[in-house]
């Protein structure tokens, strides 16, 4: 049997791992449009940082520790369900009995001539590396970031760390506005402020100027901002362009099943290119973070080999480590508050019918796992919850010792 899997991401080497865990013998070819081991996109902060390759989280010996054959540098062009081939740039054709689209996305905003050169995808090793070795060639000196979600908070980190200007401007009046609330992110806005970066609130960008390299935004109030260099981070867009007429059904991402499957019976897809279930309200959309890339590349891997596994659906959740002091959210703010706040120690949780709805903590987060498995296992905790706040708050405080206990992977024949 021959899997294809198109990505490099957390999703596809889990995939490919998973694969090779259960059959030494399937023919696995992962294709890569970037000319570099498979590696994590969430780990460039850390490794543009400090310099250690974070990024190649399972190293960049891992195409040959799993035996496959591994195409760096290489496009796919046109997927051809029907006739179980792929297309590549190159015009060479590729046979598959599964396929895993696991493409991954970049970063994006809806904005004119957002697509010119000098705004920064830092989805990308390749675009990444060209900003940051401007950055350190002294070729920039100031940069502006569009949109202040997670990854906007982090790019403008970096950047501020390695000794630019920035400036981050968000539509919404606070920052990371769909994962935080108001007090969560004045703090985070506040530490942000005190490192030096310029935060804007209420700031709409309609435009990017200049020709051919963008050099100034122009907002809605009409004001003009420049910079040396841009990233447009509202948002992340997944990379489905080469399977637009293939027959795959295709909305913002690649609408999957419970089992991760596409709408034809071998081709799955996994990571920020699958549309998937929140496992907590059902709604379907993309949720681009790492932990839920991983997961779904088992599950598509499970069903690649015929076992019908289904996925619990994902997680929102998300988390700053460079800003000073930690922050994790996950969830959604909406419910009964609890609240606790001492010193830069503050814990939110949002309760709907005494199940946690959501999270959200500075400071202190070593609950933040078990808050995640009351939530993910939608567990009553009305008899604890005037325990749930408290420090060290952990296993212990519960009767139930088995929430972790997950049973055993079973093939069905």
């Amino acid at each position: 049997m021959k899997t294809i899997i198109i990505g490099a991401g957390p999703a596809g080497v889990t995939a490919a791992e998973t694969l090779r865990q259960y059959d030494e013998k399937m023919e696995i070819i992962m294709i890569c449009r970037e000319p570099f081991p498979p590696y994590a996109p969430p780990a460039m902060i850390e490794y543009f940082m400090t310099g250690e390759d974070a990024h190649f989280w399972r190293w960049k010996d891992i195409p040959k520790r799993l035996d496959l054959d591994y195409r760096p540098d290489t496009l796919a062009s046109k997927v051809i369900p029907k006739e179980k081939m792929i297309r590549l740039v190159d015009g060479e054709i590729l046979e598959y009995d599964n396929l895993v689209i696991a493409t991954g996305s970049r970063l994006y905003a809806p904005v004119e001539g957002g697509d010119k050169p000098g705004i920064y995808n830092f989805k990308s090793l390749s675009d990444a590396k060209t900003m940051i070795n401007d950055v350190r060639e002294g070729g920039a000196k100031t940069a502006l970031i569009v949109g202040a979600g997670f990854i906007g908070v982090e790019i403008a980190l970096l950047l501020n760390h390695l000794g630019l200007k920035v400036t981050i401007l968000e539509t919404a009046d606070r920052i990371m506005p769909r994962m935080l609330d108001a007090e969560i992110s004045d703090i985070t806005s506040g530490l942000m402020r005190d490192q030096g970066i310029d935060i804007r609130l209420e700031a709409k960008v309609i435009a990017f100027q200049g020709y051919p390299r963008a050099e100034a935004v122009t907002m809605a109030s009409g004001e003009s901002l420049k910079a040396d260099l841009f990233v447009a981070a509202t948002g992340v867009k997944p990379n489905i362009e080469f399977l637009e007429g293939s027959g795959i059904n295709l909305r913002w991402g690649v609408p999957v099943d419970e089992y991760l499957r596409a709408n034809f019976p071998n081709i799955y897809a996994s990571g920020d290119v699958a549309e998937t279930m929140d496992r907590i309200t059902g709604e379907q959309s993309i949720y681009p973070i790492f932990p839920n890339a991983v997961v779904q590349g088992r599950v598509a891997a499970y069903n690649v080999m015929g076992w019908n596994v289904p996925y619990e659906g994902a997680d929102r959740m998300n988390s700053l480590k460079h800003l000073g002091l930690p922050i994790i959210a996950a969830g959604r703010s909406e419910g009964e508050e609890l609240r606790f706040r001492r010193g830069s120690t503050l814990r939110k949780l949002y309760l709907h019918e005494n199940r946690i709805n959501g999270f959200q903590l500075a400071g202190d987060i070593k609950s933040a796992g078990i808050y995640r498995t009351l939530m993910n296992k939608r567990v009553d905790v009305a008899y604890m919850k005037d325990l749930l706040l408290e420090p060290g708050f952990g296993m212990g405080y519960i009767p139930d010792q088995n929430l972790y206990w997950r049973p055993g992977i079973t093939p069905v024949s």
